[in-house]
């Protein structure tokens, strides 16, 4: 009888611990349900095209969760960061060009000043944390309105006035939106440059969280930051690399989402930190700090736009599609508060 209890028991803390899965996975089955045409080749390539830029920014925020903390402020530096490299990388041809005397640029340089103004932001945001222990909640949320605000003053521009940034240099969005064939014929297979790069940045992500004293370090402290300090590990040092490593994947990340979508405006990044929160703690990564993975983040980040994607091919309200991610945000840090009060 205290076999079958014991049994019972386990059952049960399963069900809960996986619950999540288990009504992600049933809301995919019932989109394939109502519309089969769902299962393509086509539509999984397009999932993890989409999926690709809020997982580097999930990778980034990631590691500012396993510290106990957050950043509100990724999603709108994602954007800043996009808009001035697509300003820099606008076809010489185009009309309404930016920097009409600006000469052809190689795709490198804009890069190049979109991480830098993504490690900026997060210098200010590690610095708020570290040095002088702010809350990630509020210094973020600081740096979020900063960021917006200069977003928004970069692209009004006189005489023109604000307006999208578009006419791409075709280098620029062929870098981000092509793609490889693999096969011969009908059996062709087009696997987009974009997933693979979001592939390389989650195996060098990987190497850092698992085989560098960095990764053993951050985890140290999210788990526990006193104990973490009397054994000798630097809590500032650490806590800006880590905040760092963040800023230079928000930059990448706004380089490639803007190519992706082929032009910019005052709106692009808006809640793609709630995306990438989402997908991190979809992924198991937790707010009681010094727990998570990065394959994790990457099936956090494949779910949630799995759901986007389908809950759109089936003509779901775009308005009840929100309530659902609401509802999926709950219940994920539901049952993360719920693992880390048993362990205490």
């Amino acid at each position: 009888m205290n076999m079958d209890k014991l049994k019972s028991k386990q059952l049960k803390e399963g069900l809960l611990d996986y619950a999540l899965y288990i009504i992600l996975g049933i809301m995919i089955l019932t989109v394939i349900i109502i519309d089969p045409k769902f299962v393509s080749i086509k539509n999984f390539t397009n999932i993890l095209s989409q999926a690709s830029t809020r997982a580097i920014l999930g990778m980034g925020i990631a590691g500012l969760i396993v510290l106990q903390g957050t950043d509100l402020s990724a999603g709108r530096i994602l954007g800043l960061s996009g808009i001035v490299a697509a300003s820099l990388l606008q076809d010489i041809n185009y009309a309404a060009r930016m920097y009409s005397d600006l000469p052809v640029l190689p795709l490198i340089l804009p890069l190049l000043v979109s991480i830098a103004i993504g490690v900026t932001f997060s210098v200010i945001n590690g610095f708020g944390v570290a040095k002088l222990k702010l809350h990630a909640f509020i210094v973020t949320l600081g740096t979020q309105l900063i960021a917006y605000g200069a977003a928004l003053i970069y692209i009004d521009r006189p005489p023109l006035g604000a307006q999208p940034i578009a006419g791409l240099d075709e280098r620029y969005t062929g870098f981000v939106r092509g793609y490889f064939k693999i096969g011969v014929g009908e059996n062709t297979f087009q696997l987009p440059y974009l997933i693979l790069y979001a592939m390389l940045i989650a195996v060098v992500m990987w190497f850092v969280w698992n085989k560098t004293k960095l990764g053993k370090n951050m985890f140290a402290i999210g788990g526990n930051p006193d104990a973490a300090a009397v054994s000798g590990v630097n809590l500032f040092k650490n806590i800006m690399y880590v905040y760092i490593i963040a800023g230079v994947l928000y930059g990448i990340a706004g380089y490639l989402e803007v190519a992706r979508i082929g032009s910019a405006t005052s709106i692009t990044g808006q809640n793609y930190e709630l995306d990438a929160i989402a997908a991190c703690v979809v992924g198991g990564v937790s707010f009681s700090g010094g727990v998570g993975t990065i394959p994790g983040v990457l099936i956090g980040a494949v779910l949630l736009q799995f759901i986007n994607y389908g809950l759109n091919f089936i003509g779901v309200n775009p308005y009840l599609q929100i309530i659902i991610k609401g509802v999926i945000i709950i219940v994920a840090v539901s049952i993360d508060v719920r693992k880390y009060i048993e362990k205490k």
